[in-house]
């Protein structure tokens, strides 16, 4: 007991320290980023952005969020006073050589992530289409999570693995350990949250979509799966399929697709 309070003190206190990390830094102004630009090169301005666009692309490859405090400390260092406009560069340069969107998912700790284009205007997702093991455990465990109302306890989904032969208690030959990718390497990615339940003892957690999937899944194309399992109408499921369209709420006669 006392070994996991000490664990939980421990990971409060690098949460906090990362919190003021990113208050120790205020977004310069027009003003100041002007002034700040003419103190360098323009050779210097590029440099950081390509240092920022590789700091990026890195992340990327795990699906790691990036927050705007270790971008700073780690990458624009003494450039902080242009930061604005290295990530306007940086930004540009994600859409029009790699076809990448970069999106800020938290505004409180200025996170970023990077988002296909194409996977979000054509709806090839990759993990509507998933193209590796993971990705497909993933569509699995977030289209229970959908078709039940938004939230499930973890023995639930724990329980659809199973079904599947996927078991937490052996080393699969694709995932490796089943609870460390579900619980730790999605929840940092943002895919999932994974969140205690309050009161439970012994403790309990249950599962929610993370601020990622909201961005990146399609929730039509989870019901589209869902019917052809079921040889269903995407229609059957009323709740699900308004969240699925919400134009079509107010629109008759259309339908929305991310």
């Amino acid at each position: 007991m006392t070994q996991r309070k000490r664990l939980s003190n421990t990971q409060s206190s690098t949460q906090n320290r990362e919190e003021d990390d990113d208050t120790t830094f205020t977004q310069p102004s027009t003003s100041q980023v002007q002034r700040g630009l003419e103190k360098v090169t323009p050779a210097q301005v590029d440099q950081k952005t390509a240092e920022v666009v590789q700091y990026f692309l890195v992340k990327d490859q795990k699906k790691i969020p990036v927050r705007r405090a270790d971008i700073v400390k780690h990458v624009v260092k003494e450039y902080r006073n242009i930061y604005p406009e290295i990530m306007k560069r940086a930004a540009h340069t994600f859409d029009q050589v790699f076809g990448l969107k970069l999106v800020e998912i938290d505004a409180k700790s200025h996170t970023y992530i990077l988002i296909n284009k194409l996977e979000t205007t054509d709806g090839a997702s990759p993990i509507s289409s998933p193209a590796n093991p993971k990705m497909g455990l993933l569509f699995v465990i977030l289209s229970v999570i959908f078709m039940k109302e938004g939230v499930v306890k973890e023995n639930v989904i724990w329980n659809t693995l199973k079904k599947l032969r996927v078991d937490l208690g052996k080393k699969h030959e694709d995932f490796g350990d089943v609870k460390k990718v579900v619980t730790d390497e999605f929840v940092r990615q943002r895919y999932l949250e994974y969140v205690r339940i309050p009161h439970t003892e012994p403790v309990e957690h249950e599962f929610r979509w993370g601020q990622r999937a909201e961005i990146e899944v399609s929730k039509a194309r989870i019901l589209e799966f869902m019917g052809e399992l079921h040889g269903l109408e995407p229609q059957s499921w009323s709740q699900q399929y308004r969240e699925a369209h919400p134009a079509s709420n107010t629109q008759p006669g259309t339908s929305s697709q991310r």
